[in-house]
Formats: structure tokens, C-alpha cells, sequence
């Protein structure tokens, strides 16, 4: 007996903050599996680079650049792509930024950034899309969470209390979208060798970091899993990872 898999062919996945790194990483990772990929990004110089990238390649990509933290701009991203490519049946929640600092340097419009993009710009997808996924009876959405969702280190408090947050989002999705016939998926990414560290950390040891392109990889099976499975929640690290036990 053939074990069936979901095909990526003629789905529509939009990635938020694909324009680089694991965003754009996943982006490529989607075309090559058969999928329309709308890429979101708050750099809108970013997303239609990456765009014409794969467009040049022949595969069916369009960019978008939203602020996941505002609602309207969701809306009409979500709108945008439905029109191109009709409905969203794969959302992946990428977009994450941090304020590397002790909490008492860390500004409140700084705990405000982080949170209205690693928690609320989740949130406002996941409500949106649902418009889409709901009339289908299918779908999967992929929450990206890190190892700080799991443990703790200094001078990161709001980046922890994001990801804790988004993955408890998470968790609870899946068991409420289960009955609709939609899927979640938190992925648990180690360190990465992508600007969101490189840029910050210029000295960090990359031999501890990961490419990108193994953890899009792993999501593009967790996607093509039977219809009748879902992960709710995988863990992709580097060999090397020094943040986990």
C-alpha cells in the first residue's frame, strides 16, 4: 500500500518575512514543491527582489509588503493574494524582530515592535486566512517559534515572551482548527545562519548555526504529510545548537 502524501502543486502559500533569510529560504523551498508563493515582507525592496528571483525561474510568485502588525494592511495583503492566486491554503507565519537588551534599556515602543510582529501579526493572519480556509475544509498553518520559546537567556525577555506566546497560540490553534479540517504547526527552529543573527551578532561561531534551507526543508514535510496527520509541533537545531539543553 502507498502511503499518500499531500502534494504542494497548485497551492497558494503566502510567507511573511520572505524576503530574506528563513522567510526566503521557504519561499524557494515551496516553488520548487509546485506551490504559488506570495511573499510578504515589510521590505517591500526585499520581497520583490526575492519575487523576481523565483519568477525568473519560472515559478508563479508575487510580493506584497505589509507591517503584520497592522490589521488593515493584513487584510488587504490577504486580499491581494486571493485575487492573484485564488484562496491561501498554506500560511506561514516567518516575521520576527528583537531588541537584544537588559529590561532596563528596553524601551516600551521597543517591547510594543516585538510583540505587534512575533505575536500579533500571527494573530491577525491566522484570523484572516481562516476567511479563506474555512470554505475549503482544509489548510495549514505554520506558526515559525525558536528555541526561546522553550528556555530562557538574559537580555531577551520581550523576544521570550513573544515566542513562549506564539507557540501557546499555537498549540491551541490546533486543537480548535482540527474539526474545520485545518492543520498547525509550530516549528521550533534552532540558530541559523541568517541575518536575523548575522546582523547582530557578527562574531558568533557559524559552525554552531544552521542553513536556513534544512529547516525549510523539514517544513515542506511537515506539509506534505498525509491529510489524515498533522505535527502539531516539530524541533529542527543545529548539531552544534548551544541554546537547548
Amino acid at each position: 500500500m502507498t502511503l499518500q502524501t499531500t502534494s504542494l502543486d497548485g497551492r497558494t502559500a503566502l510567507v511573511t518575512g520572505g524576503g530574506r533569510g528563513l522567510g526566503k529560504a521557504l519561499c524557494e523551498a515551496l516553488c520548487a514543491g509546485g506551490a504559488r508563493v506570495i511573499i510578504a515582507d515589510v521590505r517591500a525592496d526585499l520581497a520583490e527582489q526575492a519575487a523576481l528571483a523565483l519568477t525568473a525561474k519560472g515559478y508563479q510568485t508575487m510580493h506584497h509588503a505589509v507591517d503584520v502588525g497592522d490589521e488593515q494592511q493584513v487584510a488587504d495583503c490577504l486580499d491581494a493574494g486571493r485575487e492573484r492566486f485564488g484562496a491561501i491554503d498554506i500560511l506561514i507565519n516567518n516575521a520576527g524582530v528583537d531588541y537584544t537588551l537588559p529590561l532596563a534599556e528596553l524601551e516600551v515602543a521597543q517591547w510594543d515592535h516585538v510583540m505587534a510582529t512575533n505575536l500579533r501579526g500571527p494573530f491577525l493572519f491566522c484570523k484572516r486566512v481562516l476567511e479563506q480556509m474555512r470554505p475549503l475544509g482544509s489548510g495549514h498553518i505554520i506558526n515559525i517559534t525558536s528555541t526561546a520559546a522553550k528556555r530562557a537567556w538574559p537580555n531577551a525577555s520581550v523576544y521570550h515572551a513573544s515566542k513562549w506566546g506564539l507557540l501557546g497560540f499555537s498549540h491551541a490553534l490546533h486543537a480548535e482548527l482540527r474539526p474545520l479540517g485545518i492543520k498547525v504547526t509550530a516549528v521550533i527552529a534552532g540558530g541559523m545562519r541568517t541575518p536575523f543573527l548575522l546582523d547582530r551578532f557578527p562574531d558568533i561561531d557559524l559552525a554552531t548555526l544552521q542553513d536556513p534551507r534544512t529547516v525549510a526543508a523539514a517544513v515542506v514535510q511537515v506539509l506534505q504529510m498525509p491529510p489524515d496527520s498533522v505535527v502539531p509541533e516539530i524541533t529542527v537545531l543545529p548539531m552544534g545548537e548551544t541554546s537547548w539543553p
